[in-house]
């Protein structure tokens, strides 16, 4: 027997609740040195925006995506594709400030590089292709390495700035609370030993 829908009883789809990526996050000194460069910056335009927490600082490598509830088997098959990167550790280069596309009132002011990247980005490709090879649905977007530095009204210059510089040593798969502003990492790949710094 077929059961009927009454209008006004459908039931909405579950609502995302969880976001996973992999990442690469300034060491603490340097986050704290990202954070007073903001900040000094802001300074020069009073307003609301509000400079994100150092523990929030990352670059993001490779997006899950967002689920209503936590995929235990896609992460094992991400974790596991995490397992066979074996690379050392390398310096990034980031010396330059921008606003990125976003929601009125909600664009993102970004730190960015025009050249010191291109490790990242070849890292960053290894990242996905073993995720691929894991099975899992990887983007075919262009990667453009950043650092969300806060959310707030468009800022029409481009700065240059000091150039501020890091080892990428390890890698992470952080888990999102979206809504929540909280991040928790849930996994840590350190790279080897023995490499090229910055």
């Amino acid at each position: 027997m077929t059961q009927l829908t009454l209008p006004g009883f459908d039931v909405p789809p579950p609502v995302p609740e969880h976001r996973f990526f992999f990442a690469a996050m300034p060491d603490p000194a340097t986050a704290e040195n990202i954070v007073w460069m903001t900040e000094r910056l802001q300074s020069r335009k009073p307003g609301k925006d509000r400079v994100l927490h150092t523990a929030r600082l990352h670059v993001t490598l490779h997006a899950l995506g967002d689920f209503a509830y936590v995929p235990y088997a896609t992460i094992a098959r991400a974790c596991a594709a995490a397992d066979r990167i074996d690379v050392p550790s390398f310096g990034v280069t980031f010396d330059r400030l921008l606003s990125f596309n976003g929601r009125p009132g909600h664009q993102p002011l970004v730190l960015t590089g025009s050249a010191g990247l291109d490790i990242l980005i070849d890292f960053q490709q290894q990242l996905r292709d073993a995720l691929r090879k894991a099975g899992l649905r990887v983007s075919g977007a262009r990667f453009t390495p950043h650092v969300t530095l806060l959310y707030g009204e468009r800022r029409p210059e481009q700065y240059r700035i000091d150039p501020i510089t890091w080892t990428v040593r390890e890698f992470v798969l952080i888990h999102s609370w979206l809504g929540r502003t909280h991040y928790d990492v849930i996994g840590r790949w350190p790279l080897t030993i023995g490499s090229t710094s910055v």
